[in-house]
């Protein structure tokens, strides 16, 4: 199955200025999409949007290729691993943290932006299995894609990603919640144990990206939730209630694996289950993933994107308080 209409419809952009940013790198692209503060507007102290770094993931087929052109291109965006040569690039990207390759800070088309490289089989691979819930978690949450090809098992996972987080979503939520409960937990998911949280990022980040953009989040989730048997979607007003029973008898080849949601789901301690089994996931490629990025944005680089992270911290410590 591939992303539904209005899924696509709310993860696609036709922004002059995100495409002109694109025109910078290689082409080769499965998909590229921006996220974060930047793109969707956001309360607290990432909601100076017009001066927000730009975040943007590239998916790429042949990431020791791509990388080779971007090295041309773009030979000041490395750090000094870029003397080691494409490969040794694409092996530390693939075999450490969570399988992207950051390059922060750098000046676009007259804007600050950071981007990240990912293989399209590593991405299909989050997306389907939440092996580390990094690129998968943000694309949980409203981003602008930029440019997609046709590769039908992207588009697939992509869809079936944005399944699995209301899937599991529900187990997390009572019998009765409102749409703005579901799109806290979903937004939440990839933020369970992720030591960023604590160090460095605002802790009511999941709330700060939620409020303003509820309208965006039910563009991504809505056809999903109205066709979903688990819950009534009673969109006009904005509230779901589960229908656990609805799962008894599942149809398909993945009838064992709605039996354990099922069994899972009468667990009065189930919520929690969930939470520690995202952890244990999110919290080991968070942690890896950051002290990769040590080495691939470069020493001095990294200082100053801490320092950023943390001024952006204190600031919301600072409004908490006033």
């Amino acid at each position: 199955m591939i992303l539904g209409p209005m899924a696509l419809q709310a993860l696609q952009s036709s922004g002059v200025a995100f495409r002109k940013i694109l025109s910078h790198f290689p082409e080769e692209l499965s998909l590229a999409f921006a996220y974060g503060s930047g793109v969707y507007r956001q309360v607290g102290p990432s909601s100076d949007q017009k001066n927000a770094m730009l975040d943007f993931v590239f998916t790429v087929d042949d990431p020791v290729t791509w990388h080779s052109k971007n090295l041309k291109k773009n030979w000041n965006h490395y750090s000094f691993l870029k003397v080691l040569g494409p490969k040794i690039i694409t092996t530390i990207q693939n075999n450490y943290g969570a399988g992207v390759y950051y390059n922060p800070l750098i000046m676009c088309n007259g804007r600050l932006i950071k981007y990240g490289v990912i293989s399209t089989n590593s991405l299909i691979e989050d997306l389907l299995n939440w092996n580390n819930l990094y690129v998968a978690g943000r694309l949980q949450k409203p981003v602008k894609i930029i440019a997609m090809n046709e590769n039908v098992a992207l588009r697939s996972a992509l869809d079936k990603n944005l399944k699995s987080a209301v899937t599991t979503a529900f187990l997390m939520l009572p019998e009765s919640f409102s749409e703005e409960d579901l799109f806290i937990e979903i937004a939440g998911l990839s933020y369970s144990g992720d030591f960023r949280m604590v160090v460095g990022e605002d802790k009511t980040k999941v709330l700060n990206i939620v409020k303003p953009n509820i309208a965006h989040f039910r563009e991504l989730y809505g056809n999903i939730l109205q066709e979903n048997p688990q819950v009534v979607y009673k969109i006009q007003h904005g509230r779901l209630e589960q229908q656990i029973n609805h799962i008894m008898d599942p149809p398909g080849k993945n009838r064992d694996v709605e039996e354990t949601l099922l069994q899972v789901a009468h667990d009065p301690d189930c919520g929690e289950v969930v939470r520690l089994g995202l952890s244990a996931i999110v919290r080991p490629s968070s942690m890896k993933q950051s002290t990769k990025g040590i080495f691939t944005a470069g020493v001095k680089k990294t200082v100053v994107y801490s320092s950023l992270k943390l001024h952006k911290m204190w600031k919301g410590w600072l409004r908490k308080t006033s």
